[in-house]
């Protein structure tokens, strides 16, 4: 598989036109598995499409990284609650891979109230000779029986088989905003607006609530739970974040249930950078540990902070995002922008930071250099082993020839989600309904900068309908 096989790859994509996009096909989650092998996308139409890399070929050396789509099926459907007359979406709201333990791989998927555990073997081989059974699998007339074979496993075609081992229902009043597999590989939390439940995977009809902030009187509530994650090696320790910019860091060990947190980190606000908005760009929509389980990454809505464990104070980095966008919060609370909830991921040696922003721009910090670039997930871009241009925005004064002025930024064109795979420098990149996959051009082993360039492997339509209808 050369340049050109991945060229023809596009083009099958593009047999459609993609101008139009349907709600249902807008991706709402990316996840690398903990080998970064398998590569899994939801969406709002409540389906999971999952990517496997193709394995490297002295033909085509070049062919290593690329992800092909390996399965999709329907996660959730569309329900309605009769009690409270209430329609519950089937968007796919969070995905998480599961250590592997055999053969088969295993994943969660959440929509807003109920959580699914899934299960994906592979079968190439099949059963013949049976006694008892024909071929179409229908019992033998017994008296047809005459003398007995030993049954034989003959090859067939790849099979993918995803099937749900566990249903995890009723566990929350409030919408479900993530879930964290814990360490031990035994248990998981889920956290809604207000509760964070802590389930076992092999139990189903009971969980057990570790934090609860819902005040007797609602109309005192004043902050709502926003993101939560285990700590990737203690798992008795799990941090939870705030709309209020906050971070709380509980021990499991201190009490069942966690209301008293073992840590806060918190930053005091400038007064005089006081505004009517500034709580509402001070609210925390993600967190994460890194891989490491030093520090904390943290993205509000204007800038991504690191944490260390260790100082609880104020963040050891800020970084901003786009800053520029300070002056037009007005015009983004108007159009509900302001309300966006962008992700962020660390590389797998934790020197990198990565995040979304608008107009089809992601960000890029070096904790080291503390060098940053904007990068563009865009068609344009979107050739076999094309290099991205790093992009500027300009605020006022001089306007380079590639520069974009503030005001021509597409507010429609998000980046919310992102991942990065755990060992190399690889990154999806969600846009609408497209997913993009880059890779460092000089390395794909190594954890250096990503400054020397990163070059497209591939655009990917996983959920329009014509890569459904042919799978």
């Amino acid at each position: 598989m050369g340049e050109d096989t991945d060229t023809r790859k596009i083009n099958h994509s593009f047999l459609r036109d993609h101008s139009y996009v349907t709600e249902a096909d807008i991706i709402s989650t990316v996840e690398f598995n903990h080998t970064g092998e398998l590569l899994a996308t939801g969406d709002k139409g409540g389906r999971v499409v999952i990517f496997q890399r193709e394995p490297e070929s002295k033909n085509a050396p070049h062919s290593q990284g690329e992800y092909d789509v390996y399965s999709t099926f329907q996660s959730h459907e569309p329900e309605f609650d009769y009690l409270k007359s209430l329609e519950i979406e089937e968007k796919i709201n969070k995905i998480k891979w599961l250590p592997q333990q055999n053969a088969a791989h295993s994943l969660l998927s959440t929509n807003d109230k109920t959580i699914k555990l899934w299960k994906i073997t592979e079968r190439d081989k099949r059963p013949e000779g049976y006694n008892l059974k024909d071929e179409e699998g229908k019992l033998k007339d017994l008296s047809t029986v005459t003398s007995l074979q030993v049954p034989v496993l003959k090859p067939m075609d790849l099979m993918v088989e995803v099937s749900p081992r566990r249903i995890f229902a009723n566990g929350h009043t409030y919408h479900i905003n993530s879930i964290s597999v814990n360490s031990d590989c035994e248990t998981y939390m889920s956290a809604d607006d207000l509760r964070i439940n802590l389930w076992h995977l092999a139990i189903t009809d009971r969980s057990f609530n570790i934090v609860d902030i819902k005040p007797a009187n609602m109309e005192d509530l004043t902050e709502v739970i926003t993101a939560s994650e285990f700590h990737p090696h203690h798992c008795n320790l799990f941090v939870y974040s705030s709309s209020k910019g906050s971070l709380r860091l509980c021990d499991m060990r201190a009490a069942a249930l966690c209301d008293k947190h073992s840590k806060l980190f918190e930053e005091p606000e400038d007064p005089s950078n006081r505004s009517f908005f500034s709580e509402i760009i001070s609210s925390v929509s993600d967190v994460k540990f890194s891989h490491s389980g030093r520090y904390m990454l943290t993205r509000d809505y204007l800038t991504v902070k690191v944490w260390d464990l260790n100082m609880e104070a104020r963040p050891i980095e800020t970084y901003q995002v786009h800053d520029y966008l300070r002056s037009k919060l007005c015009s983004l609370y108007e159009n509900d922008c302001i309300f966006d909830k962008f992700e962020c991921a660390w590389n797998g040696s934790d020197s990198v930071i990565m995040t979304g922003a608008y107009n089809n721009f992601f960000r890029m910090f070096d904790r080291n250099t503390k060098r940053d670039v904007t990068l563009e997930a865009s068609r344009e871009s979107s050739k076999p082993r094309a290099v991205l241009k790093p992009r500027r925005v300009c605020v006022g004064g001089k306007r380079r020839r590639d520069d974009i002025s503030v005001d021509s930024l597409d507010f429609t064109k998000k980046i919310l989600h992102t991942a990065w795979h755990p060992a190399e420098n690889i990154i999806a990149i969600a846009a609408t309904n497209n997913l993009y996959i880059f890779q460092d051009k000089y390395s794909q082993r190594t954890h250096q900068a990503l400054y020397g360039g990163l070059c497209t492997h591939h655009l990917i339509h996983p959920h329009s309908h014509l890569i459904k209808r042919i799978l």
